[in-house]
């Protein structure tokens, strides 16, 4: 009589999975893939890692100009984090978005645009498994708040930033659409990689200057950021950055929430 083991579903080893996921939605009508945005992004963040293996996703929708698609964004955001968590539990994964991609965001973050909730939000499990997010040119910073400080469930891991110059999320003088089109790398993008690389490096005996675990909300220890004030940040509690300079100038810092 011959004994047949029981089928098992593969479960990948230590050495099939990254120590890092980026799950990047990228903005309206960029090519499939990460976008602008994203590339710089993930490359700034991996030269602050101190060589973590870091795989990406490019969040598969339709980022159309007529923004019709934000709900499939979500959910294929979702799916994405559910196929990670099930090969790779260990995988610490960032969210990230720009533009139309930073509002798909906000759905998977249970904060959608104006109520408007289509598409799937993240659940609380999924959601551990969440190591930071980073969200750019976010139009929610001018319809009732930016992810960090409107998301329960993601907000203490969030960081947004809004170029003063981006008439996306800045509502102002002083807008130009090259602003949001050409104004957050490389600037933006490694300042969210600072912050990114701060919780992932978090209980490794690792520090990203001016991210310390000393500052609260990991705010960046440098004269262009007032410091995070306690108690502002409800229902999360990660910094929206608004305004930023290559240089370290007090007066070009707008707001810090």
């Amino acid at each position: 009589m011959t004994l047949v083991n029981p089928t098992t579903i593969p479960v990948a080893s230590a050495d099939d999975c990254p120590d890092v996921e980026i799950i990047f939605a990228r903005g309206t009508n960029e090519p499939p893939g990460l976008g602008r945005v994203g590339d710089a992004f993930v490359d700034s963040l991996r030269q602050q890692t101190g060589g973590m293996n870091i795989d990406t996703y490019g969040v598969n929708y339709a980022a159309s100009k007529l923004q019709l698609h934000g709900g499939d964004g979500a959910d294929d955001t979702v799916n994405r984090v559910k196929q990670t968590v099930a090969k790779c539990p260990n995988t610490k994964i960032v969210l990230g978005g720009y533009s139309q991609g930073a509002s798909v965001m906000d759905i998977v973050a249970g904060v959608p645009i104006g109520g408007i909730n289509w598409g799937s939000s993240i659940s609380p499990d999924l959601a551990s498994h969440v190591a930071a997010v980073a969200t750019f040119g976010d139009v929610a910073d001018r319809a009732g708040g930016s992810l960090p400080t409107a998301s329960a469930l993601l907000g203490s891991k969030a960081i947004d930033l809004c170029n003063p110059e981006d008439p996306i999320c800045h509502a102002g003088p002083g807008n130009e659409w090259s602003g949001h089109t050409e104004g957050y790398v490389p600037v933006y993008t490694t300042q969210a990689a600072a912050f990114v690389a701060s919780k992932l490096l978090a209980g490794a005996g690792q520090q990203v200057p001016g991210f310390g675990p000393q500052m609260p909300a990991y705010a960046p220890q440098s004269p262009a950021y007032a410091p995070q004030l306690p108690g502002t940040l409800a229902p999360g509690s990660g910094p929206s950055v608004h305004g930023s300079a290559p240089a370290p100038q007090p007066s070009l810092v707008t707001a810090v929430h």
